[in-house]
């Protein structure tokens, strides 16, 4: 029975690990502002600034999207996963023989009829 409680040591003091490291990272945000009597909340000058872009801002961040950048992004995220399912089947192609091929072209077609689905719909214009 010992040896089965010992087995699991090393899972508790990953646990212990990973839960004083959290708390840590939790806590400190709020111990170090106090401590040296920063307030991260009051705005200056070097806050207040354009950044990144060289201009102010123009409006509420918390505005309204137009829905076709959503779906413009998600269709780029699975046309791009289409490439990365692309790349072990390349080099795995002489070991998974014709079989693995056809799959692939079969995978291929699906994706191919959703592109062209897509793209009757208009889903990739953008206006």
């Amino acid at each position: 029975m010992e040896t089965v409680l010992l087995s699991y040591l090393p899972i508790l003091i990953f646990l212990g690990i990973a839960l004083v490291i959290a708390t840590l990272m939790v806590a400190l945000p709020i111990v170090l502002p106090l401590l040296f009597r920063y307030n991260a909340m009051k705005p200056d000058a070097e806050k207040t600034s354009p950044y990144e872009c060289g201009f102010g801002e123009f409006g509420d961040a918390r505005g309204k999207f137009d829905i076709r950048f959503y779906l413009v992004s998600i269709l780029f995220i699975i046309f791009d996963l289409e490439v990365a399912f692309l790349f072990p089947w390349a080099l795995s192609l002489r070991t998974i023989g014709e079989f693995g091929f056809w799959s692939m072209m079969g995978f291929l077609g699906i994706l191919t009829i959703g592109f062209i689905y897509e793209w009757k719909k208009g889903a990739l214009d953008w206006e």
